[in-house]
């Protein structure tokens, strides 16, 4: 079933041009995996027939080998929100039929928008590059066996590479002895830099989560009780971190900017991480 926003959303047009792009491109019958096929799919949605070249040779990652494939999109929330440009991250699943066999996949994608005359156009792709696995320390290994921390393939893939601090991993497990945690990004699929600014962020340097869904609670839905929120905001700072955002404004941390709210964060708790 194609992915739907929710109540709560901020924006949600950004959202829905950005997720019907990239279930365009991942999602293919026999014959449709070449990536020709995934720009003739994305030119059906109205881009232009240069960028939908151009973003299927940057997705090569939603086009992998196989007879036949669909995006199941986990979820979709923002890397950044500005005015007139944004970063949605959408983060999914991928089961590839493959000689018969369906094998498990899946990615997450930073796609870049403007919007020109009230329309939000894509404009940009770009797929997250976990790396290779490692062997891990027992902390990663806790991670990826504890069934309380959901995490989408680019996520575990991210901690499989072994480029996960443990300052990260630690916290993980803390609050998963409270709460079940639905990651949406880890490392890869986000931006290098904090959206709209030159500052690199926490992400890409393995320093810092997101969370989705709250006991099953979808963090953007308003029926979500703000202090669940609150609460799990509070047992992050408690794990360690010194940048907590989400959709609730804070006061009380250890330092003046320990918690923190706006637009981008109003769809996800961000929990960043010194080292």
């Amino acid at each position: 079933m194609p992915w739907q926003p929710r109540a709560g959303e901020i924006e949600p047009a950004a959202k829905v041009a950005a997720v019907r792009l990239v279930e365009a491109l991942g999602t293919w019958s026999p014959g449709g995996g070449t990536r020709q096929a995934a720009a003739e799919r994305a030119a059906a949605l109205g881009v232009p027939d240069d960028l939908a070249a151009q973003l299927a040779d940057e997705t090569g990652s939603l086009t992998p080998a196989g007879e036949a494939a669909v995006v199941r999109v986990i979820d979709a929330q923002y890397g950044g929100l500005l005015a007139d440009s944004a970063s949605v991250l959408v983060v999914c699943d991928q089961p590839t039929l493959i000689g018969g066999t369906v094998r498990p996949g899946g990615t997450t994608v930073d796609v870049r928008l403007s919007r020109d005359s009230g329309r939000w156009a894509v404009t940009a792709l770009h797929p997250a590059a976990p790396g290779p696995a490692k062997p891990l320390d027992a902390a990663a290994r806790d991670v990826l066996a504890q069934s309380r921390i959901e995490l989408p393939p680019a996520s575990g893939a991210d901690i499989r590479s072994g480029a996960v601090h443990s300052s990260v991993l630690r916290a993980m497990l803390q609050l998963a002895g409270t709460y079940r945690l639905s990651v949406s990004v880890v490392r890869s699929g986000h931006p290098l830099d904090v959206f709209g600014t030159d500052r690199p962020s926490d992400h890409p340097l393995g320093r810092a989560f997101d969370v989705w869904r709250i006991d099953g609670r979808p963090v953007v839905d308003p029926s979500t009780s703000r202090g669940l929120i609150a609460s799990f905001m509070r047992a992050a700072a408690a794990a360690g971190s010194y940048n907590v955002g989400g959709p609730v404004q804070l006061t009380g941390g250890t330092t003046a900017n320990q918690f923190f709210s706006d637009t981008t964060h109003h769809d996800h708790v961000h929990v960043g991480f010194t080292s």
